[in-house]
């Protein structure tokens, strides 16, 4: 793709991976209620693979994208003023490579490192209310059809791996601010939820030797109907939708506003009466000239602990 470019011209580019881990996700099951008294950590692995698309002024051409991410994570709910809170934390780790045409010759470049951790506040303003796992069990037998009302605030800190003199980077070396609200609404065996956000970016004022790159909010909704089988099995459909984030570099206007559509799948399990999986299917697809379309098969493991 490109290695070491001229002065400027690709600001982009160490957006891209970033906008793949964080901004593009699409997670069913976002405002479930956890019982009080339990923690939840996780491992998943996700392999991403597709086309990354330039200005064609640019010079980078047949631009391929391949990454295995590997992710920890950790939740955990408690009481606050009677409602359910959850704080989450997610730590990645990535080895990616992209591979195309730079001025027509073959160019590669690889990164391997951990990603930005996030950290995500959580509370539900409705719903059930924070109790142990009989309570929640018996207030879903006695309210078969309710909606749960939620808003959350997550961060993304500027701890991946970052070096100015590359255009390619795993981390951002930038806070990312995003405050969402959604719901989800249940009924029997079914639940349909619907979240948007809002991602704010702080200034990264050591952009590619010195730089100083601004970048303009970014808006996104998912939504996800999810049908539950019996009381181990469950299944998604999801779609997503994000446009915005265009950058300013050095007061220097950059038309590198991404639009994408996700669509995924997801089927869970539970066992051993405190573990689970899911397998997800993530397909992504750029609106415009300039992005990237990707599909990912995503893998992960939880466990439940007092």
């Amino acid at each position: 793709m490109k290695i070491i470019f001229k002065k400027y011209p690709i600001f982009f580019l160490s957006f891209v991976f970033v906008l793949k881990v964080y901004s593009q996700d699409l997670e069913p099951r976002r405002w479930a209620n956890m019982p009080l008294g339990l923690n939840a950590i996780g491992v998943g692995y996700a392999f991403t693979s597709g086309d990354v698309f330039f200005d064609p002024l640019l010079g980078a051409e047949d631009v391929t994208y391949k990454s295995n991410a590997f992710v920890a994570s950790y939740i955990r709910p408690f009481n606050l003023w009677n409602k359910l809170a959850r704080i989450d934390v997610q730590i990645p780790f990535v080895t990616a490579k992209w591979d195309g045409l730079l001025s027509g010759v073959p160019t590669s470049v690889e990164r391997t490192g951990f990603a930005d951790p996030r950290i995500r506040f959580s509370l539900n303003l409705t719903g059930p209310p924070p109790g142990s796992v009989q309570e929640l069990k018996e207030y879903r037998s006695n309210n078969p059809v309710f909606t749960t009302f939620g808003v959350s605030l997550a961060i993304t800190l500027p701890f991946g791996e970052y070096f100015n003199d590359k255009l390619i980077n795993l981390g951002a070396n930038r806070f990312v601010i995003r405050p969402q609200a959604g719901f989800v609404h249940y009924w029997g065996p079914w639940s349909f939820e619907l979240t948007g956000s809002l991602l704010l970016y702080t200034v990264n004022n050591d952009f590619f030797n010195g730089q100083e790159q601004k970048r303009d909010p970014m808006f996104a909704f998912q939504t996800h109907l999810i049908r539950q089988f019996a009381k181990r099995y469950w299944a998604s459909l999801s779609v997503g939708y994000n446009q915005g984030a265009s950058s300013v570099v050095n007061n220097q206007f950059n038309d590198d506003q991404r639009a994408n559509f996700l669509t995924a799948a997801s089927i869970g399990a539970s066992f051993s009466g405190n573990q689970g999986v899911k397998l997800a299917y993530i397909f992504s697809d750029t609106q415009n000239d300039i992005g990237s379309t990707t599909n990912t098969l995503l893998l992960t493991w939880s466990i439940l602990f007092k």
